[in-house]
């Protein structure tokens, strides 16, 4: 008998489990919809569960299907707020805080993801005054999935915009956010959606991926669990076994004690290198494994007794730093700025001693060049730039690189993508690129593929799709030479063919050094002027930068009628035009003379007597590139061949 009452007791409990009415992560507290269009309410119950929500006084009903899903269709609504949502069925939930306004998906890597926290430094005034209950951001859990198109989100919350919660946003979408609201006053919410180092291939739902077979065929393996338990054990074990062997064999530590860190080190015998830079110029030439370094400073008696920072540059690729034998901080890899917090009472009067232990497991090991290195307290700073001395701790064999699974193919995709595909939106941000300039051929085809597979899945036809072509980055050249990102930055220039698409052209914006430059309020302003023109209509808006419309190639120049021109074309402080190449066989490339002309430019090189090729800005870092609209937009980089 008492069998009998557990199991109808235990029966019961999983009816009323399952018939819980269900809505998912981005219907929640805070959130904001789309206006001005009919939209979505979905969830999950009971099978045949009657649903019904009220809404600003009006009741509406629907039953959900045998499998317990169910989806309303509410009417449009004007940009206003805030509101209250109650779902009845067997249960009740009430989602509070609903604003209407415009929402927008953000998506891509390292640069979309990469968030206010990341720039605050530079942006300190605008974050102490970020208060703004109406602009949002949901920032979708990194997360990935190679079987199933997910239907919801594990995790995620409507977050408003303050000067805490800020640190947490995309600062590109933010700045955004910014810039759209001051213009229009509407509620802007951003799902932020992004994964640092992700290619194209995983943000492509499978059946985009099968027009491309070596993705999808990669996509099908790692639908095994068992195979990436395999893999992830595997790095995890070649990784623990590298780090293990260098700590062992690491001169610097002794039975687990750190030596080397100490101010009382003799470092005598140690030889002296010029920092910022990097080992592989030095005596111990490029070797993998530890070197330390060492500099000793005078710290005046005002600034002891105070918190400091430090302030190391980036590093390459990990490092441990001590001041006077303590630990004040550790960054794991190479790209993130190295900004350490001392405590007060680290810092005496006199001399002081910095150490910092450099872990480089692969490439040129160091400190990277044109970036901060000093030491301040308050209003004093001390210069770290200079001479330090070093010493070899270990030697390694390069760490081969870990399988970055959650970058393989289809899986952002069903697991990121697809759970907000219900959810209507203004449009789309897109910055992502990077991870894909090994194959630009490839990613012209991907491109415009990924962007009409996203808009049949929304349904909600051709959508604004607003993406940033790629920033000017690493060493300048000194000569005309090819490069994979300048062919990438003319796929993504062609790839505004697709309809209501709009790009942002930041060749002025980055950091040759830096593959995540710190200026994002004028990247985020440059994606609002496009969407300000596609998504609200501001058609006499000057928003594109130039690029050409046609081309004349002559016997001894090359005349190119720009499009975009806003008020006029210009260079930039009024110098000479740079960066223009051409050639007369597509293969050797010479710098050339170039003029504004109107809203043409003529080029020329009076060694080319027959060009068929022209080319602008062709290079990693075309950091001189100065063609300009008296409005302040670049031109676009480019090549025109002659057909």
């Amino acid at each position: 008998m008492k069998k009998t009452v557990l199991s109808l007791t235990l029966i019961l409990l999983t009816f009323n489990l399952f018939s819980q009415i269900k809505l998912p992560k981005l219907i929640s507290d805070g959130v904001i919809f789309q206006r001005d269009t009919d939209f979505k309410i979905w969830g999950w119950a009971s099978p045949n569960e009657t649903v019904e929500i009220t809404f600003k006084n009006n009741s509406y009903k629907t039953n959900a299907d045998v499998n317990g899903d169910w989806t309303l269709i509410l009417p449009k609504q004007e940009a206003g707020g805030p509101y209250e949502m109650i779902f009845k069925a067997s249960n009740e939930i009430k989602v509070k805080n609903i604003l209407f306004g415009d929402v927008w998906v953000c998506s891509g890597q390292s640069n979309m993801e990469l968030t206010m926290d990341r720039v605050k430094e530079k942006y300190n005034q605008i974050i102490k005054n970020s208060e703004n209950s109406k602009i949002r951001q949901f920032l979708v859990p990194d997360n990935y999935d190679f079987k199933t198109e997910s239907i919801d989100l594990k995790s995620g919350s409507w977050t408003s915009a303050n000067p805490q919660s800020i640190l947490n946003f995309s600062a590109v979408a933010y700045f955004f956010a910014k810039e759209i609201y001051e213009k229009y006053h509407v509620p802007i919410g951003l799902i932020n959606t992004s994964l640092g180092g992700s290619p194209i291939e995983a943000w492509m739902s499978e059946d985009a991926l099968i027009k491309f077979p070596d993705a999808y065929n990669e996509a099908q393996k790692f639908k095994n669990d068992e195979l990436i338990k395999q893999i992830q054990l595997s790095d995890k074990k070649r990784s623990d076994d590298w780090y293990s062997e260098l700590n062992n064999k690491d001169k610097g530590i002794s039975n687990t004690q750190l030596l080397w860190n100490q101010p009382t080190t003799n470092d005598d015998d140690w030889e002296e290198m010029e920092i910022p830079g990097y080992w592989s110029n030095q005596s111990i030439g490029n070797v993998n494994g530890v070197v330390w370094f060492r500099k000793e400073i005078n710290v005046s008696k005002s600034m002891v007794g105070k918190s400091a920072k430090l302030s190391l540059g980036r590093i390459v690729d990990q490092d441990y730093a001590y001041i006077n034998g303590e630990f004040v901080g550790t960054t794991s890899y190479q790209y993130p700025p190295r900004k350490y917090e001392v405590k007060s009472g680290i810092l005496k009067e006199g001399k002081n001693n910095i150490t910092v232990r450099v872990i480089n497991n692969a490439g040129n090991g160091g400190f990277v060049l044109d970036k901060p290195y000093y030491l301040a307290v308050e209003n004093d700073t001390i210069d770290l730039k200079g001479s330090w001395k070093y010493k070899l701790g270990a030697t390694m064999q390069p760490l081969e690189s870990q399988t970055f699974i959650r970058w393989k193919p289809t899986g952002l995709y069903n697991a990121m993508i697809s759970p907000l595909l219900k959810f209507s939106i203004k449009g789309v941000l897109w910055y992502q690129g990077e991870s894909n300039t090994w194959n630009p051929n490839k990613y012209a085809e991907m491109f415009p593929l990924m962007v009409k597979d996203w808009r049949k899945r929304w349904n909600q036809g051709d959508f604004p799709f607003i993406y940033v072509q790629l920033a000017n980055f690493m060493e300048e050249k000194n000569t005309p030479s090819e490069s994979n990102w300048a062919a990438f930055r003319q796929v993504q220039l062609e790839s505004l063919s697709v309809p209501n698409t709009g790009m942002a052209v930041i060749i002025d914006l980055g950091e040759w050094n830096d593959i995540h430059p710190l200026n994002k309020e004028d990247v985020g302003k440059r994606l609002s002027l496009q969407a300000r023109k596609i998504a609200y209509g501001e058609n006499e808006l000057y928003a594109s930068s130039p690029s050409p419309k046609n081309t004349k190639f002559k016997q001894n120049k090359v005349i190119i009628k720009f499009k975009n021109t806003g008020s006029g074309l210009v260079t930039k402080k009024g110098e000479n035009l740079n960066c223009f190449s051409i050639s007369n066989d597509g293969k050797n490339f010479v710098w050339a003379k170039a003029k504004i002309k109107g809203n043409n430019v003529i080029v020329w090189n009076k060694e080319i007597k027959k060009p068929t090729v022209v080319r602008y800005a062709w290079a990693d870092n075309p950091s001189k590139a100065n063609l300009f609209t008296k409005d302040g937009l670049p031109a676009s980089p480019f090549e025109v061949k002659k057909k």
